[in-house]
C-alpha cells in the first residue's frame, strides 16, 4: 500500500526546519554565513520582483537569483508553458527520436545570432562552458585556452581552468592548460598566440566579478587577431545575455563582433528548469560530430528535455513580446544616471558602471580624515567590508536584495530581474541614499562594521 506523496504538507510540517536541514546534510557554511550577516529571512513567496515574508513583508529583489529570474519569478507565460508540456505527456528523452522542441529553440536562439548556426543544450552555465572549450580543441587541434583575469566561467573542472580567482581556484589542481591575460590588453594576447598552441580566448564582455566592460574595440581586434592565429573566440553570454545589458547579447554592442562559439543559460530558464546552450558555427559543429561513429562524442542525458525547451521557448517568446531588452536599455539608464549622480555628493561612492541592468557600484577611500580612520580600519581587517555593510542594511531595514560582486571587493552588483520600472528604481534610490547617508553621518552600519572586523579576524 502507498501513500499518496503531499508536497504542500510536507512543506508545512518541516518547513521550519529549513537551515537545520542545510546545517546538517548540505553546505553547513551557508547557513552560518547568512545568519552572520543577517541574512537568515524566511519567505513564504514570490512575484516578479518580489519576495513577501511570513509576516506579508516585501522584499524588493535586486539579485534575480544571480541573473537567472531574468523575467522574474513565476511568470505566466513560463508557468502555462511547462503546465502545457507537462500535461501533453510527450514521450521524451528516448535519446533516439528528434523531438521537436529543441529544434524549435534553437531556430529561435539562433534569429538572434545570424553568424552562428548550431547549439548544444545541455543543463547549466558551466557545461555550456565546458561544451565550448571542449569545441574549441577539438575544431583547432590545439590545446590551450586563454582567459581573462577576473573572469568567471564556472566551477566543474573545465570552466574553473578557466576562472580567473584563485579562491576557487585553490585545492583542485592540475586543471587544464590555461594562461590569463588582462581584459583589455590586447600585446598580451598577442604574445599568447604567437606560441601557436592557443585554441581559444573565452571573454565575458562584462566581466561579473566587479562588472568591467571590455574596453571599446578590443573584442572586434581580440577576434581579428586569434582568427589570424587560427583560434576561436568564444563569449560567454551566461550572464549578460538574453537583454540583461540592453541588447539581446553583449558583445553586440560593439559592431562587427561575431564570436565563433557563444554560451547562454540563467535566464533562458525562466527561472524554473536548469537549461545552458552553447551557440557555434557550422564548421566547429561538424569537427566535433565529423561522422556517424561520433554522433554522441558529447552529450548530456538531461540535456534538450521537454520541460527546459518549453521554457526557453517561453523565455524567448516573453523577450521579443514584451520588450524586455528595450525595458533592460531603458530601465538600466534611468537607474545607472541616478546613481552617478550621487558619486559627487558621497565620498565613499567612487565609480558607478555597467550597461543596461547590469550595474556596478563601486566605493573607495575618502578625503576627509574622519571617515577615512573608518576606512583604514575595515580595509585592514579584510577588503570589502564596507560592500558588505551597504548590502545588510539594504535588506535589513529596507527589504532589498542586493550582493557584493565578489571576494575582497568594494563593489555591489545590481542584476534584478529585466521588468523592473520606475518604481522600482525610485525605491532602490531611496533606500541606497538612506544608507549612504548613514555611512557618511558615522550611524548605526558602522557599528555592525565593528562586528564585521572581528569576525574577519577571527577566520584569519
Amino acid at each position: 500500500m502507498t501513500t499518496e506523496f503531499d508536497l504542500g504538507r510536507l512543506l508545512s510540517e518541516r518547513g521550519a526546519e529549513r537551515y537545520e536541514l542545510h546545517t546538517r546534510h548540505l553546505n553547513h557554511q551557508l547557513p552560518r554565513m547568512l545568519r552572520t550577516i543577517g541574512f537568515d529571512k524566511v519567505y513564504e513567496r514570490a512575484e516578479g520582483a518580489y519576495f513577501w515574508d511570513a509576516d506579508g513583508n516585501d522584499y524588493l529583489d535586486m539579485l534575480s537569483g544571480f541573473g537567472v529570474m531574468g523575467l522574474g519569478r513565476h511568470h505566466p507565460v513560463v508557468r502555462k508553458a511547462l503546465h502545457d508540456v507537462l500535461d501533453a505527456q510527450l514521450a521524451d528523452l528516448t535519446r533516439f527520436d528528434c523531438p521537436p522542441l529543441p529544434g524549435l529553440l534553437a531556430e529561435r536562439l539562433l534569429a538572434h545570432s545570424p553568424y552562428l548556426d548550431r547549439v548544444f543544450f545541455g543543463n547549466s552555465g558551466t557545461e555550456a562552458v565546458e561544451t565550448a572549450l571542449k569545441f574549441a580543441r577539438r575544431a583547432t587541434g590545439k590545446p590551450r585556452i586563454l582567459y581573462c583575469e577576473h573572469a568567471f566561467h564556472g566551477l566543474t573542472t573545465g570552466s574553473l581552468s578557466v576562472n580567473g580567482e584563485n579562491g576557487f581556484r585553490d585545492g583542485f589542481a592540475p586543471l587544464l592548460p590555461d594562461t590569463a591575460v588582462p581584459l583589455g590588453d590586447l600585446d598580451a594576447l598577442e604574445r599568447e598566440l604567437r606560441k601557436g598552441d592557443v585554441a581559444a580566448l573565452i571573454v565575458e564582455p562584462i566581466q561579473g566579478k566587479g562588472v568591467h566592460e571590455a574596453p571599446p574595440g578590443y573584442l572586434r581586434a581580440a577576434q581579428q587577431l586569434l582568427h589570424r592565429h587560427k583560434a576561436l573566440l568564444i563569449a560567454d553570454e551566461v550572464q549578460t545575455g538574453l537583454g540583461r545589458t540592453g541588447d539581446f547579447y553583449a558583445h553586440q554592442h560593439e559592431e562587427g563582433v561575431e564570436p565563433d562559439l557563444v554560451c547562454v543559460a540563467k535566464a533562458l530558464s525562466g527561472g524554473y528548469v536548469p537549461v545552458g546552450a552553447t551557440l557555434g558555427k557550422d564548421w566547429i559543429f561538424k569537427k566535433v560530430y565529423s561522422s556517424i561513429d561520433r554522433v554522441l562524442v558529447h552529450s548530456a542525458s538531461f540535456g534538450s528535455n521537454a520541460q527546459a525547451m518549453a521554457a526557453g521557448l517561453a523565455v524567448l517568446s516573453v523577450i521579443e513580446n514584451e520588450q524586455i531588452v528595450a525595458n533592460a536599455r531603458a530601465t538600466g539608464e534611468l537607474l545607472k544616471s541616478r546613481l552617478a549622480a550621487l558619486v559627487d555628493r558621497y565620498e565613499l561612492l567612487a565609480d558607478v558602471r555597467g550597461r543596461g541592468l547590469m550595474i556596478g557600484i563601486e566605493f573607495g577611500r575618502p578625503a576627509s580624515l574622519r571617515l577615512r580612520g573608518r576606512w583604514s580600519v575595515l580595509q585592514a581587517a579584510r577588503k570589502g567590508l564596507f560592500a558588505q555593510m551597504v548590502v545588510v542594511p539594504l535588506l535589513q531595514r529596507h527589504r532589498i536584495l542586493t550582493q557584493v560582486s565578489g571576494d575582497h571587493l568594494e563593489v555591489i552588483k545590481l542584476i534584478p530581474p529585466l521588468i523592473i520600472g520606475e518604481a522600482e528604481v525610485d525605491r532602490f534610490m531611496d533606500a541606497f541614499t538612506a544608507v549612504m547617508d548613514d555611512a557618511h553621518e558615522g550611524g548605526l552600519m558602522w557599528d555592525f562594521g565593528k562586528t564585521l572586523v572581528k569576525q574577519a579576524v577571527a577566520h584569519r
